[in-house]
């Protein structure tokens, strides 16, 4: 009897341990979830409001071209979105270290919410014109700080909750792309296709309602995910090596990872810079495709197919980026992306007669963009730097790229009207052959400045910090949260393993 009771027993804690690791994996996943799902919301108010044909066409056949070219409207917006992203991406990576990762991500939700709401209430004084694109341009430079603020408090949070114990070591990447680039890029379709469906509801006769709903709307998901993190911790890895509570001794960070911040910002920047001329192709397509039709559905619907081009690229880089890491896959994304690059500028008069080869050959441009820098630099960015300063790493990286972002918006239009104007076959190619040899200089500056990024490679670099903290007098036991530390989730695991030792 004894012996049968003592076998129950240990089928008993057999099953007890299966549940408690799969409840794990489930937490673990659920976390990483909460920290990048927030993402989404970012995605679709960058998408909503940054659409060029959006903004062109709903904007412009509501109050007319010379109204809004009389305000600057379309530079004013854009340049405004970049500095408040920037700000955004420079102060909360400071605040993600400092002050905590729940704080920089329960404030950038509500940043985004918040002025997402406020965007689609946009009015002037006396409900003047130039006073409602006033206010809705100080919105998105507000909207614009959440949105950066996401990157280094939401993404840094994600990647430090992808090594836990519930990931697969093996899929560690994987489910970190999928909770960030992923969910951006799905943010991105649905900014596309919820204009596109409000204008089926509302017909061309109540286009205010479009365009002020299509933003309002933006809160939903903002305000979702606010009260998903409400219940959040601190990530372990944050509560065992950051340095709140103590001065970070700049001069060691940067003696130490000098070399791979500016690869990876550069990188970053370059690929920026080169998306812009790129996605004068989207309005290509749309013109080619619709024989130059006005008609808003067609437009929107074409719209929400380029966006479309996105998934691909990012769920088939998920699948490769834990076998060929990080880096090669970065890099072999860029080449390809070049490679379809020179043959769109080479190809470019037969492709444009061929409606169908030119929306697949972009197609297959875009999803190697996702594929390879789309996926990877975010990935690199945050996990080759310490714990410590990982949010300030990450958000001047992301800014640096940002900023090449802004300065191709300026500079393209300049080449291509260098190249013989935008009605010309050399003025769309010009570019095109500058982007992708840009990309190749990209694959270079990751390949010689960036280093390879192994599975658990967050906890290896963190032992490796502190040994070179405690090598120059640094006293590494003043970093942590003090009593509240990353072990006392391995509690009941160990328990389970004493016991099952026990029994047997």
């Amino acid at each position: 009897m004894s012996g049968k009771k003592g076998g129950l027993s240990s089928v008993s804690l057999i099953f007890a341990y299966v549940i408690f690791r799969v409840s794990r994996v489930y937490v673990d996943l659920i976390y990483l979830g909460s920290c990048g799902t927030a993402l989404f919301s970012d995605g679709y108010a960058n998408g909503v409001i940054g659409s060029g044909i959006y903004r062109s066409l709903v904007l412009t056949r509501i109050y007319g071209a010379p109204a809004l070219a009389a305000n600057n409207y379309s530079n004013t917006l854009s340049s405004l979105a970049f500095a408040g992203t920037v700000v955004g991406m420079l102060s909360f990576g400071y605040v993600s270290d400092k002050i905590g990762r729940k704080f920089g991500m329960m404030t950038a939700t509500g940043i985004v919410a918040l002025f997402s709401g406020l965007s689609a209430a946009s009015s002037g004084a006396n409900h003047s014109f130039g006073g409602m694109l006033a206010m809705l341009s100080a919105c998105r430079f507000l909207l614009g700080i959440g949105v950066g603020a996401e990157y280094p408090c939401g993404t840094v949070s994600a990647s430090e909750q992808s090594e836990e114990e519930g990931i697969s070591k093996n899929a560690q990447h994987r489910w970190l792309v999928l909770a960030t680039n992923s969910v951006i890029d799905t943010g991105f379709v649905v900014s596309s296709f919820v204009p596109l469906v409000l204008y089926w509801i509302f017909g061309p006769n109540h286009l205010r309602a479009v365009w002020r709903l299509s933003l309002g709307l933006g809160v939903v998901p903002a305000v979702a995910v606010f009260f998903w993190r409400l219940r959040m911790e601190e990530p372990p890895r944050y509560q065992k090596d950051s340095m709140k509570n103590v001065r970070i001794p700049y001069r060691l960070v940067l003696k130490r990872y000098w070399k791979g911040l500016l690869g990876l910002s550069l990188a970053w920047f370059i690929y920026d810079f080169i998306v812009y001329p790129f996605s004068i192709f989207s309005s290509t397509i749309t013109n080619t495709v619709t024989g130059g039709s006005d008609s808003l559905a067609v437009v929107f619907g074409w719209s929400v197919v380029i966006y479309l081009f996105y998934i691909p690229g990012t769920l088939l880089g998920a699948f490769f980026i834990d076998t060929l890491g990080p880096k090669t896959t970065m890099i072999t994304g860029l080449l390809s992306q070049a490679v379809i690059g020179f043959i769109m500028s080479g190809l470019y008069s037969k492709l444009t007669e061929h409606v169908a080869a030119f929306a697949v050959v972009y197609g297959i441009f875009l999803s190697f963009g996702e594929f390879g820098p789309g996926n990877c630099l975010g990935v690199l960015a945050a996990k080759t730097g310490p714990t410590a300063v990982r949010g300030q790493y990450y958000g001047l990286a992301a800014a640096v790229g940002k900023i090449g972002a802004f300065v191709g918006t300026w500079v393209f239009p300049q080449i291509i009207d260098g190249f013989g104007g935008a009605n010309t076959t050399k003025g769309n190619t010009g570019p095109f052959w500058i982007g992708s040899g840009l990309a190749i200089l990209s694959a270079l500056v990751t390949f010689f400045l960036v280093k390879p990024l192994s599975h658990d490679g967050m906890r290896e670099e963190d032992e490796k910090f502190r040994e070179y903290l405690e090598a120059n007098g640094f006293d590494v036991s003043l970093m942590g949260l003090g009593s509240e530390t990353a072990s006392t989730t391995s509690e009941p695991e160990n328990d389970f393993e004493e016991k099952e030792k026990s029994t047997v």
